[in-house]
């Protein structure tokens, strides 16, 4: 599985590299940026759409046929547009929510700014996540962007992740961790 994972991430890397690449050659970052924003709300609104990029039945000319359909109605066009029929026509397209994330990456990385996901127990209200951004932009010495989810069952606190750093202030993370204490003692 970690083989697969590592094959499936080199790919969307590389995939992802070139279509960042490109974008700046014909000064379309922002553009295909938000093309690529868009083809993702499609990929994780629709359970069909998901199952056309990773199952393997579908012939490459039908994934062609199909992913030009969903992008002539969603009006995505040009570079992106362009660049998904070609990992269609490559038989890569089950990689494509990588390599779209991968070209996010890269745009991020290049104004100089990082991803933050965190997980809450409960959503953040808009000072929060100003307060959020400030300590870890204080802490990184970049502007930090946050994809913010939420998670009851983390019971309180945050889990934050940057790159390959990870801050876990959860109470069920804590609760977890007083329970093995008590195993442990008696």
């Amino acid at each position: 599985m970690t083989d697969n994972l590592s094959l499936v991430s080199g790919v969307a890397k590389r995939y992802a590299s070139a279509l960042f690449e490109l974008a700046e050659e014909q000064k379309a970052v922002e553009a295909t940026e938000a093309d690529i924003a868009n083809l993702e709300k499609l990929l994780s609104d629709s359970e069909d759409l998901m199952r056309l990029v990773r199952s393997p039945a579908f012939s490459a000319e039908q994934q062609i046929g199909a992913m030009g359909a969903v992008l002539d109605k969603a009006e995505i066009g040009g570079l992106t547009a362009n660049f998904v029929k070609l990992v269609a026509s490559n038989r890569r397209l089950f990689a494509l929510p990588d390599m779209l994330r991968g070209f996010h990456e890269l745009a991020a990385a290049r104004r100089g700014e990082v991803t933050a996901e965190v997980v809450s127990a409960a959503a953040l209200d808009e000072a929060n996540v100003d307060a959020l951004k400030a300590a870890l932009k204080k802490a990184m010495g970049k502007d930090v962007k946050i994809n913010a989810t939420v998670d009851p069952s983390l019971i309180g606190g945050l889990i934050v992740k940057v790159g390959s750093r990870m801050i876990d202030t959860s109470l069920r993370t804590r609760l977890n961790s007083l329970k093995i204490a008590m195993k442990e003692v008696g």
